[in-house]
C-alpha cells in the first residue's frame, strides 16, 4: 500500500504562527503531526508514502531528510497549490496498480488505517471515505447501505428519513483507476471529482468508524485540544501515581486580566489545572518560558507555588497542581475581624520575604519576560506611560501630554529604585494571586517575577483594591514588614518605609493603567468597579511619598472625578 499525506496548505486559521512554520510540523505531544501520521501509515502496513508540500516546503523537506520513518518517503513539491485531486494527479508516475490511501496531514487519530484499507478492498469500491458522527462538522449524507449520497454544500437536499448526515475524517482510499478521473492539468478539488461520480452513478462507499479518537488541529483551539489529549494522561500519571487512565474531562475557568486560557482537568478523583499561554514558537522572552522557568525555580526553593507536572513549549500548555478556588480576597471577606485578617497577612508577608531572599539565589534574569529587572526604564514605560495612555487618556479621555509629566515621572522612577532594597519581586503580589487551600497560602501568576525593589510587592499587597484593607491595618502591616526587614537587611524601618511610599505610587499608577486597559480595550468590564477605589487612593500615596516633588501628578490625582 502506498499513501499520500496532504501537507501543502497555508494553515490560515493558525496564523500568524503558520506563516513561518508549516502546520504539518506543529508538534503534538512533542511529535510533529506529520510524523505521527507517517507512523500510523507505517504501522498500517504502508510500504511508501508521498508528502505534498507548497507553503514553506523547505521546512518539510528538512524534516523528512533528517528523520528515518522506516519506509521510503517522497516529497512532492507543488509550485502552485493543486488541491487534493491535483496533488494525486501530480504523482501519476508514483502510483502502482494497488489501491492507495490519501490522508490530511493535520489530523490526529487512532483510527485503524489497516482496517480501513481492508474494508475498501473487500467492498470492491472505487473510493472509500472514512466517515464518523462529529457534530457540527457533519456535512455529508450517507445512506443505509453506507454509500455517500450527497455533499451538503454542493447538492440538492436529500431525504433525511433515509439518510444520516456525517463528517468526513480526511481519510480516503482510492483504486488506482481513480487517477484517470482527475483533470490532468492545474488545480483540482477532489470533491468536484466525487460529485461527478455521483452524477454518473458510480458509488462512493463510506467506512463508518466509532469509538475512536480523532482531532482536526486546523484552528488554535483544536490544536490545543489535540496537545491536551496527547499530554494529559502523562501529566496525571506524574501528579498521581495511582492514576489508571481514567477519562480526562476539561472545563474552562473564568479568567482574570490575563490573555491566557485556564482550564480545570478532572480524571476520576484527580484534578489538575491547565494554563494555555497560546502557541509559542519562540521561547526566549516569552510569558510561557517565564512561567515555567520561574515556577519551577520557586518550587525548587521551597516557596508555596503550584507544582508544574508537564509543559509543552510550542503549544504553550502547562499542567500544574490544582489549588482550588479560594483566594486571599475571599478569605478577607469571610474573616470577621481585623485581628484575623492581620494574622493571615503577616504569614503572607513572611512568605514575601522568603521569596525576596531565598528565590533570589540562582535566579536567572534571562527567565524574565518584558525586562530582566524592575528598573527605571520599566517604571517609565509600564507604570507611568501606561497610566497616562491607558487610564488618563484612554479611559478618562483627559488628553494629558506625557511630556508634561516627564520630569516628575523621571524623579518618581529614580526615587523608587534609589530607595528600594533589591531582591526578587513577584511583580503582581495581590490578593487574587494568593490562593488558600487547607489553611495554607500559595502564590500564583509568578511569571512576572524579576529583580527589583522588594517594597513594590508589599505595596501591591497592602494597597490592593480587591481586598480593600483599611488604612490602620495597612499601617500595622507595613510596620510589621519593616521590622522583619530590619532584622534581615542592613536597613532601618524608616528607610524601608521611605522606599515603600514611592513603590505605592508606581503600583497605583500601574493598577489604574491596567484597569483602564482591561475595561476599555479588552472589554473586561468587571474591572471598572475597582477604578474608583484605585483612583481615590492615588493622591494620598503621592502625598505620603513627596507631594512637593509631584505637583502636576498630584493635581491630576485630585481631579480624576472619583472623589
Amino acid at each position: 500500500m502506498k499513501a499520500l499525506i496532504l501537507a501543502a496548505g497555508f494553515g490560515t486559521r493558525l496564523a500568524p504562527h503558520s506563516r513561518t512554520f508549516p502546520k504539518a510540523l506543529f508538534p503534538v505531544g512533542g511529535i510533529p503531526v506529520l510524523g505521527r501520521m507517517l507512523g500510523n501509515l507505517k504501522r498500517a502496513g504502508c510500504t511508501a508514502v508521498a508528502v505534498n508540500a507548497h507553503h514553506l516546503a523547505h521546512h518539510i523537506q528538512s524534516y523528512l531528510a533528517e528523520n528515518d520513518f522506516g519506509m521510503p518517503v517522497t516529497l512532492s513539491v507543488e509550485p502552485e497549490i493543486l488541491g487534493t485531486g491535483g496533488a494525486i494527479r501530480h504523482l501519476l508516475g508514483y502510483w502502482d496498480d494497488d489501491p492507495f490511501m490519501v490522508v490530511n496531514a493535520d489530523i490526529v487519530t487512532d483510527i485503524e488505517l489497516a482496517d480501513v484499507y481492508r474494508h475498501h478492498r473487500m467492498r470492491g469500491a472505487q473510493v472509500t471515505l472514512v466517515m464518523h458522527d462529529r457534530p457540527p462538522f457533519n456535512q455529508v449524507w450517507v445512506d443505509a447501505q453506507n454509500r455517500i449520497a450527497a455533499f451538503e454544500r454542493f447538492s440538492s437536499p436529500v431525504d433525511a428519513d433515509r439518510h444520516r448526515k456525517m463528517a468526513f475524517t480526511g481519510i480516503h482510499v482510492m483504486d488506482a483507476g481513480m487517477v484517470r478521473r482527475i483533470p490532468d492539468d492545474g488545480f483540482s478539488d477532489i470533491i468536484s471529482v466525487y460529485l461527478q461520480m455521483l452524477k454518473d452513478g458510480a458509488p462512493i462507499h463510506a467506512h463508518v468508524v466509532k469509538d475512536h479518537y480523532w482531532q482536526d488541529m486546523g484552528s488554535p483551539d483544536r490544536y490545543r485540544d489535540a496537545v491536551l489529549d496527547a499530554m494529559a494522561p502523562g501529566a496525571f500519571q506524574s501528579a498521581f501515581p495511582d492514576y489508571r487512565g481514567a477519562a480526562v474531562h476539561c472545563r474552562r475557568l473564568t479568567g482574570d486580566g490575563s490573555d491566557r486560557g485556564w482550564f480545570r482537568l478532572t480524571a476520576g478523583p484527580y484534578r489538575l489545572i491547565l494554563a494555555d499561554h497560546g502557541i509559542t514558537p519562540s521561547l526566549p522572552g516569552s510569558e510561557f518560558n517565564a512561567f515555567v522557568k520561574i515556577g519551577s525555580h520557586l518550587y525548587g526553593c521551597g516557596l508555596p507555588v503550584p507544582r508544574i507536572h508537564a509543559h509543552d513549549g510550542f503549544s504553550g500548555l502547562v499542567f500544574l497542581e490544582d489549588l482550588g478556588e479560594c483566594h486571599l480576597q475571599q478569605m478577607v471577606r469571610e474573616t470577621p475581624d481585623d485581628c484575623g485578617v492581620e494574622m493571615l497577612y503577616r504569614k503572607v508577608i513572611d512568605t514575601l520575604l522568603d521569596l525576596t531572599i531565598k528565590a533570589a539565589v540562582n535566579f536567572d534574569p534571562d527567565w524574565a519576560c518584558q525586562s530582566p529587572a524592575y528598573n527605571v526604564a520599566l517604571i517609565l514605560d509600564k507604570e507611568c506611560r501606561y497610566f497616562v495612555d491607558a487610564f488618563l487618556n484612554g479611559y478618562l479621555n483627559m488628553s494629558v501630554d506625557y511630556d508634561d509629566l516627564a520630569v516628575e515621572f523621571e524623579h518618581l522612577a529614580t526615587s523608587t529604585i534609589d530607595h528600594g532594597l533589591t531582591g526578587l519581586i513577584h511583580r503582581d503580589f495581590q490578593s487574587r494571586n494568593i490562593m488558600i487551600q487547607d489553611g495554607r497560602h500559595y502564590l500564583i501568576d509568578f511569571q512576572g517575577a524579576r529583580n527589583g525593589p522588594i517594597q513594590y510587592d508589599l505595596a501591591s499587597l497592602l494597597i490592593d483594591p480587591y481586598a480593600s484593607l483599611n488604612p490602620d491595618l495597612q499601617k500595622r502591616l507595613l510596620g510589621y514588614a519593616a521590622e522583619q526587614v530590619a532584622r534581615l537587611w542592613n536597613c532601618t524601618p524608616d528607610q524601608f518605609i521611605r522606599g515603600y511610599r514611592y513603590c505605592a505610587v508606581t503600583r497605583n499608577l500601574q493598577m489604574l493603567g491596567a484597569f483602564g486597559f482591561l475595561t476599555r480595550i479588552k472589554q473586561k468590564k468587571a474591572f471598572a468597579r475597582w477604578i474608583p477605589a484605585a483612583a481615590n487612593m492615588l493622591a494620598g500615596h503621592i502625598h505620603a511619598a513627596d507631594q512637593k516633588a509631584f505637583p502636576r501628578l498630584s493635581a491630576i490625582a485630585n481631579n480624576t472625578g472619583f472623589g
